[in-house]
């Protein structure tokens, strides 16, 4: 039988949601393996999704957290990439196939076969369980270097929003210093979209239907615009301005405003997952030639990448850090956007054994 070693988190037990303290055990640091302290964890919007069982697939019992940093005190005997007191992340996913085309590629988030940090189904039918616990153990092919003096506490959200924001930008093109690209959205991933799109050169709109974040988008953030997007004249005016949108949005919304915002041949990027479809125009998407995708994280060489050009740029997320015995308050806040813009647990300091 495979050795085990005990650990603490919070989890949910069923579909309302409700975290409190569970014990279960991760498995033994094997050859490839890393085992770290968790020392902050990011509250991300699926968590929510997941915990509700919002999109229909939930196991249960559930540790979300897919936002993990912490400290390495233990790795396998053919480890290489880190040792013992380095600082690590673990984002969205802790493993794959390692052999498909897409894994081959470096995409191992498109990978048919991917186990997800928190409610995937490992081989022997046994569940994952993420970062709301005090420890973590995970493959070094899926741990990510913190870079050297980068914050850790506001930092945590890079490995989902970050890389969820990066990845798409660079893939569609929309990094060309020059281009004018509209972030929808001014939220967890919007914030970090702003940021990394201002690190590219690019001229940034901002969408949202807070006008009270007008000020931050533009005399914080940088941003160069702002649209409330649901006041008709302001969409009207930028028609046909836009190169590019990233849309962060993820509550249901229309798509029409948004397209009709694209120049011909521009792209919408959707990365928000709203709990309902959402509508696709094609009348306005043919009429211009433009072209809508969608983007899910990114595998594990762009997330490094992403890491360390964040570090080097000084892109940070604007969180809100939060004891591990509030994040049921933090659920409720987050369910009607009453953040700015990430909750971070302090696993490390708050988090009691037993």
């Amino acid at each position: 039988m495979e050795k085990t070693v005990k650990a603490n988190g919070w989890g949910a037990r069923d579909t309302s949601g409700l975290l409190s303290p569970l014990e279960f055990t991760r498995r033994a640091t094997s050859d490839r393996d890393v085992q770290f302290k968790v020392l902050y964890c990011g509250v991300c919007h699926s968590d929510l999704h997941m915990i509700k069982d919002h999109w229909g697939f939930a196991h249960y019992p559930m540790i979300p957290g897919h936002e993990i940093v912490g400290v390495v005190t233990e790795v396998g005997s053919k480890v290489q990439k880190v040792k013992v007191g380095d600082n690590v992340g673990v984002g969205v996913i802790v493993d794959a196939c390692r052999k498909c085309d897409q894994c081959v590629n470096d995409l191992e988030n498109y990978c048919p076969e991917r186990i997800d940090t928190y409610n995937g189904v490992l081989p022997d039918g046994s569940l994952t369980y993420g970062g709301y616990s005090d420890i973590m153990v995970a493959d070094e092919g899926f741990v990510i270097r913190w870079p050297d003096n980068f914050p850790m506490d506001k930092g945590a959200p890079l490995v989902c929003a970050g890389i969820t924001t990066y990845s798409p930008l660079r893939y569609y093109g929309l990094d060309k210093p020059g281009l004018h690209v509209g972030v929808a959205g001014l939220g967890g991933l919007g914030h970090v979209a702003v940021k990394f799109l201002k690190a590219f050169g690019t001229k940034v709109t901002v969408l949202d239907i807070s006008p009270d974040k007008k000020s931050y988008a533009i005399e914080t953030l940088g941003a160069d615009d702002f649209i409330l997007s649901n006041k008709p004249a302001e969409m009207e005016a930028a028609a046909g301005t836009l190169d590019g949108i990233l849309d962060c949005v993820s509550v249901f919304h229309s798509l029409q405003g948004l397209l009709d915002l694209l120049k011909p041949h521009g792209k919408l990027v959707v990365v928000g997952l709203p709990e309902k479809p959402l509508e696709l125009p094609i009348f306005s998407l043919t009429m211009g030639r433009k072209m809508m995708g969608g983007s899910m994280i990114g595998g594990l060489k762009e997330t490094q990448e992403m890491i360390d050009f964040a570090a080097k740029h000084n892109i940070l997320p604007e969180v809100e850090i939060i004891s591990v015995d509030y994040v049921n308050t933090a659920m409720e806040r987050l369910a009607r956007g009453d953040v700015k813009f990430r909750f971070v647990i302090d696993i490390g300091k708050t988090l009691k054994a037993g």
